[in-house]
């Protein structure tokens, strides 16, 4: 945070001291809503939850540091007293960025949205805009109306550039984050088949994910999937200057569009002539090479459209693409490689959706040139009506993908099993299993060195908890002993 006194949050907030604050204690750390993450100079945050409420750990977040904390009641430590402390944060929020831009009229602030691929996109924008300042970026999915603020309260005065990830559940969501933090360039990648069950059809998640294109000032820019009908016609949306990017068609564009055996991804960054950077310079034409150890042609649309947003933001075609040589997702179970005992296990269990399966199942597939392949697919939570056949047809899709093992995993995910039996898989190649604890147990005895597993579900379906028992048991085996092949395809 900027340095901040509690009179003046107080104020922002329209709280009143309590806990003895004089008004005087000086936040020069940033916001947390977690007592156990807090330094000296933070603010806490005591967020009551629906299981934990923050008030009760006030006394270990001040015996930590904490210079001040925001309280909807007095338990006696230096505090501000709101009405709602997620709404304070909001407002504190949208004070410290006037504020920063302000004193810094370099600042850029970057938003991404879009149903898929927003996460592992707003890590890469980050990466790449690191060649060309100080950058603040969530780790994770901050991206709701608690998280952005979060993110928004790490801004210190040596901020150049704000990236922010904006989700929506439903139509209105984006315009109140965007209410708190408006961006300069809006990110817009596509427009899918996640959260169908809560907005009703992709027409309607084009409306909301639109909204962050909306609240462009004409000064901002809109940067916008060429590729995807849905979010190109969002150009229509937007006062501000519109900059497309795409494989086939779009202002951006990227060539030669390469795996290699391991499935990483390289292709040629094509910036045209004229193109302009938000503060009017000119963007340097030609073609750059850019090369990733990211996996999945997928991984491709997000990494050129991160690219196409930087350069926007005024980082050099060159020093945008270098910056990506070794870059990783930073929030990890995000089609994250893990090497131990000579497999590769390929963690993406943080969420799922269908566009999201096909896309992971696709990279199995290519992997399969020299690996034996192994799909460990759970649950796609919050697709309404359509959830059987949806399942159905990913397991279908794995069957005509040629995947060498497919293990479901969950009642909620049995219709993968079912389509992947009807579309012709026999010989144990499709096989169901009750529970996670069942999977980690017969993917611990079967992986042997030259498997390649995807681990892929939503979240909540718990395939995340697979990966390191798996790996710490592929660790500590090594090549020395031999797997149990029993019910494995040989």
């Amino acid at each position: 945070m900027l340095q901040t006194t509690a009179r003046d949050i107080a104020a922002l907030t329209g709280g009143d001291l309590v806990g003895g604050a004089s008004g005087d204690e000086l936040v020069t750390g940033i916001a947390q809503i977690d007592s156990r993450e807090v330094s000296t100079g933070d603010l806490f945050a005591a967020f009551r939850g629906e299981r934990v409420d923050g008030h009760e750990f006030l006394d270990a977040a001040h015996r930590a540091g904490a210079a001040l904390s925001l309280v909807t009641e007095d338990r006696g430590v230096p505090a501000v007293r709101v009405a709602d402390v997620r709404e304070a944060l909001s407002q504190l929020a949208h004070a410290q960025l006037d504020r920063a831009r302000e004193e810094n009229p370099q600042l850029v602030v970057l938003a991404v949205t879009g149903s898929a691929g927003k996460t592992g996109t707003k890590d890469l924008l980050g990466a790449i805009l690191r060649a060309s300042g100080p950058v603040v970026a969530p780790v994770g999915s901050l991206n709701n109306e608690l998280g952005l603020p979060l993110t928004v309260l790490r801004l210190d005065a040596e901020t150049r550039y704000l990236v922010l990830e904006m989700g929506a559940r439903g139509i209105g969501h984006i315009a109140q984050l965007t209410a708190i933090a408006r961006p300069d360039i809006s990110l817009v990648l596509n427009v899918g088949s996640a959260h169908l069950g809560e907005f009703g059809g992709v027409e309607a998640t084009a409306r909301a994910k639109g909204e962050l294109v909306e609240a462009l000032a004409p000064t901002g820019r809109a940067v916008l999937n060429a590729e995807d009908r849905l979010v190109a016609a969002m150009a229509e949306r937007s006062e501000a200057p519109v900059v497309t990017w795409g494989f086939t068609t779009g202002d951006v564009r990227g060539g030669d569009l390469s795996l290699d055996d391991q499935a990483r991804v390289s292709f040629s960054l094509e910036v045209p002539a004229g193109l302009t950077t938000l503060s009017g310079a000119s963007v340097p034409a030609g073609d750059f090479p850019v090369r990733t150890d990211l996996l999945g042609e997928h991984q491709a649309s997000n990494v050129l459209a991160a690219l196409t947003a930087a350069l926007v933001a005024g980082v050099d075609p060159s020093a945008a693409a270098a910056a990506l040589e070794g870059a990783t997702l930073a929030s990890g179970q995000r089609m994250q490689a893990l090497h131990a005992g000579g497999a590769l296990i390929i963690d993406d269990a943080y969420n799922a959706n269908p566009d999201s399966m096909r896309q992971a199942l696709k990279t199995l597939a290519h992997l399969g040139r020299s690996h034996r392949t192994i799909a460990v697919l759970g649950e796609m939570l919050e697709l309404g009506p359509d959830t059987v056949r949806l399942h159905d047809e990913i397991g279908r899709l794995a069957v005509r993908l040629n995947i060498g093992q497919l293990y479901v995993v969950g009642d909620g995910a049995a219709a993968i099993h079912h389509g992947a039996s009807l579309e012709g898989s026999f010989g144990g190649e499709s096989e169901y299993l009750d529970t996670v604890e069942d999977a980690i147990d017969l993917l611990q005895r079967t992986v042997r060195p030259g498997d390649a597993v995807l681990l892929k579900s939503s979240r909540d379906a718990g395939l995340r908890r697979i990966a390191g028992p798996l790996v710490e048991q592929l660790e500590l085996r090594g090549d020395s002993e031999e797997p149990d092949l029993t019910g494995a395809d040989r």
